[in-house]
């Protein structure tokens, strides 16, 4: 488990990539903004 990883935090935020273990938005922001609307 390390930056070469895909399927680590660390490894994403070092290929770029998102998935389950680093979300594009996280869980949070998507339910404000259901919230709001």
């Amino acid at each position: 488990m390390g930056r070469g990883d895909k399927k680590s935090k660390k490894g994403k935020i070092f290929l770029g990539s998102y998935g389950k273990v680093r979300p594009a938005r996280p869980q949070q922001a998507k339910k404000a903004a259901a919230k709001k609307a």
